[in-house]
């Protein structure tokens, strides 16, 4: 990289043309953001300015117009025996896949990026979202919840992937969100 900087953000990037991706990771090559609570934006803010490296090439999806996935609710859930000590902040999220395109969709899993605020990434990814292959026709749509558990804050960037009725390959994308612990 010309501009010096290091590797420091994991997400999914376009590949070759418009709506096209890859499920494969890629790496931002960049400056490196700052660990605290208002330096949380700079890591979207640094995905979405960063130059791509490429780290592998594979068998890349569409975008499929009208497929929506988005974010419903996002719930902070502190301490408990039930959670590590190095990692006392549960973070519950909701989440809606709609189908407005005009072909039938099965997913067939996803993968999440979390960034955390100091430096360190998570890489999810798995067959099924949730232990099901949901089969939406036009107009259905499928609602879960998960959760993340967490020291520090973080930026989620998810995905998820399938086949239309077709047999293309197909994925929708969830809009990067934020995990701020609040303050005490």
């Amino acid at each position: 990289y010309e501009g010096g900087g290091e590797v420091s953000q994991a997400a999914f990037v376009a590949d070759g043309e418009e709506s096209q991706f890859c499920h494969r990771m890629r790496v931002f090559v960049g400056a490196r953001p700052g660990c605290g609570k208002s330096e949380t934006n700079n890591i979207a803010q640094l995905a979405t300015r960063a130059i791509l490296h490429t780290v592998c090439r594979v068998t890349c999806s569409t975008e499929l117009p009208g497929l929506t996935a988005q974010l419903d609710k996002l719930c902070h859930h502190h301490g408990g025996n039930s959670l590590p000590a190095d990692k006392p902040h549960a973070f519950v999220y909701f989440v809606t896949i709609h189908n407005g395109s005009d072909r039938t969709v099965t997913l067939l899993g996803r993968k999440w990026v979390i960034a955390h605020a100091g430096g360190g990434h998570l890489v999810v990814e798995g067959d099924k979202i949730v232990g099901e292959t949901p089969r939406l026709a036009p107009g259905e749509q499928f609602s879960y919840n998960s959760y993340h558990v967490t020291g520090e804050d973080a930026v989620v960037n998810g995905s998820f992937h399938g086949v239309d009725d077709l047999g293309r390959k197909i994925h929708v994308l969830l809009a990067p969100f934020a995990l701020e612990i609040p303050a005490e």
